[in-house]
Order: structure tokens, then sequence, then C-alpha cells
């Protein structure tokens, strides 16, 4: 293993400069490797989950949705916050559920990704569905979603051409690309509902 310590700085100090509902803006200052300090501004987040959920017949269920801060209709994987202390998986198989109305039979932990690393602590958990069952759907008050249903290479497409600019969904068509390849593996497991 590499020694990073030439590489790591020390906080300090630190400060919160707004706290939210649930994102929180920090402000730290830092002693850098060289000695000299520094300001790092970031924000604070519960972490995420986003589902790649499969279909029997090999597409992939997407939603579109305006997103507020770009003022924007997105095309992108179900995903959702993490509450305090939940568990990925029981977080991905209730946005799942709620976004979609599908619930699956087995899943597949994939990885996990740092969404922005220079200014957030949020981590995505990256899960794979499949053996859907489509019920009703239970979203949130204050929540539209359309759901829909794209063949893989069409969604592939779409991250090429610009269509899909969400950074998670663009992650995750990458982990699916090379999972139908059977380059990357996945360890499937039986899960029952709400577990």
């Amino acid at each position: 293993m590499k020694d990073d310590r030439h590489l790591k700085e020390e906080r300090i100090d630190g400060t919160v400069l707004l706290k939210g509902n649930f994102l929180e803006a920090r402000r730290d200052t830092v002693r850098l490797p060289d000695g000299h300090t520094a300001t790092r501004e970031y924000v604070v987040h519960p972490g995420a989950v986003v589902v790649i959920p499969l279909l029997d017949d090999g597409r992939v269920v997407l939603e579109r949705q305006f997103r507020y801060p770009v003022g924007m209709v997105m095309v992108e994987f179900p995903a959702g916050k993490l509450d305090a202390g939940e568990d990925p998986l029981v977080c991905g198989q209730r946005e799942l559920l709620e976004e979609t109305g599908y619930s699956a039979r087995e899943w597949a932990r994939a990885g996990a990704m740092h969404l922005a690393i220079s200014y957030s602590t949020e981590i995505i958990h990256i899960y794979f569905a499949r053996g859907l069952t489509l019920g009703e759907r239970q979203l949130d008050h204050g929540e539209f979603v359309d759901v829909f249903s794209a063949e893989a290479h069409e969604l592939l497409r779409w991250c090429g051409d610009g269509t899909v600019t969400d950074a998670k969904t663009l992650a995750c068509a990458l982990w699916l690309r090379n999972v139908v390849s059977g380059e990357w593996s996945l360890d499937w497991q039986a899960v029952p509902d709400g577990a």
C-alpha cells in the first residue's frame, strides 16, 4: 500500500455555514502537506442509493424528473437519499418501489461512487435489481416522476449524444454496459421485499 501522508490535509478548525433539512454547508481551515493553511468549503450529504432495474426482456427502468437546481427534466435511474442509519439495500428497495412501483426478487451491490469529490461528502451506493414485479407506486408528497423503459443500447446512445447528463446515470450506464458484456460480474442475492 502506498504512503499517502505527503498528500493529506489536516483539519485545524471549521464552522457550519448553513444547516438545512438534509444538507449542511461547512467551511474548514486545513493544514496542507507543506505546512501552509487553506480553506475548504464543502457540503455534507447523508449519502444515497441508485438502482439499475433490469426487466426480464433486457430493458432497463428509467425515470424522467424535473430537477430544480438545473431547471431541467432529467433522464435518470431511480435513486434516493439514505435516511439516518439506513442500510443502502433497504433504501434501494424503498426507492425503487416508491418511485417506480417495482419490487425485485434479486439484488446485487455493484459498488459506490463519490459524486462531487471536490465539494461534497456524498457517496452513492449502486445496486442492480432483477426479477421485477410491478405494483403500485408510493411517491412522496411533492414528487412527480414519469417512469419508462428503454433498451440498454438506447440509454448508451443518450449518454453519448448528451440527452443524459446526470452523473449517477452516466456512471451506472458504464456499469450496465460492462455487466451486460460480461466484463464485470455481479453477486446476485435473493432478497425478500423490505429485507
